[in-house]
């Protein structure tokens, strides 16, 4: 608990809803490309999220063949809120949505994407460790302005520590979303639960990962995000 309570980060939580955390502010922060908020309907989690925060999210746009498609919300200006859900506008896909978007009965914070510049060496490293992370694939849509983005990542169906360890992605030439998500939040923290605690942060110890986790009931992500009305605690 105590690096939490770092000059640091004291003085990141001192900064207005509308203004971005400071480079630097905390190690953690630092590696988060974006939080995946998923909910098994869309407009329902883009409702939620704007009761929260004050924050209208943008529309994303769809991911081909995987019968999703999302909206979003900046963080900062390289982080955002991604909220996912079925798309209903493509047809059943021939296997299950990813993030548990099937199994949900309401929207939840599943999963957290880290920066990469190489997610093949960053899967290498993982197996060295005896970490296991999924395989890298491409992936991409196309925003309502008709710009197609592309990105690698490590597949984000395999899951670690119950989605406590991240995905890596890499955005390459392509230009990062939080360029043109809805404006007026910004992330202050972000820290976990598990009933498996110390087997948690071990994992995300072999990956150089400074997510807090405490003993908890469930896994459970918790984003602290400042918004428009006031800090809110994201789950």
């Amino acid at each position: 608990m105590q690096r939490w309570l770092s000059a640091p980060l004291l003085a990141l939580l001192s900064v207005p809803a509308a203004g971005w955390p400071q480079a630097g502010a905390d190690p953690l922060l630092s590696r988060i490309d974006h939080l995946v908020y998923a909910t098994p309907d869309l407009q329902s989690g883009i409702n939620r999220v704007e009761q929260l925060l004050g924050v209208r999210a943008s529309a994303g746009g769809q991911h081909p063949g995987r019968g999703t498609r999302n909206a979003l919300v900046a963080l900062g200006p390289g982080a955002y809120l991604e909220i996912i859900g079925p798309d209903p506008e493509q047809p059943t896909p021939p296997q299950a949505r990813p993030f548990r978007i099937d199994e949900l009965t309401a929207p939840t914070l599943v999963a957290w994407a880290a920066k990469t510049s190489d997610p093949e060496r960053t899967a290498r490293d993982a197996a060295q460790n005896g970490l296991t992370l999924g395989a890298v694939i491409a992936g991409s849509r196309r925003r309502t302005d008709g710009v197609l983005l592309s990105w690698r990542y490590t597949d984000p169906r395999t899951v670690v520590a119950d989605g406590l360890v991240p995905f890596f992605i890499d955005w390459g030439a392509t230009p990062h979303p939080a360029a043109t998500a809805a404006p007026g939040a910004s992330l202050v923290a972000v820290r976990a639960e598990h009933p498996e605690a110390v087997r948690a942060r071990a994992k995300l110890a072999e990956l150089g990962i400074p997510l807090e986790v405490r003993q908890g009931p469930r896994p459970t992500l918790i984003a602290t995000i400042a918004g428009r009305r006031g800090r809110v605690e994201l789950r």
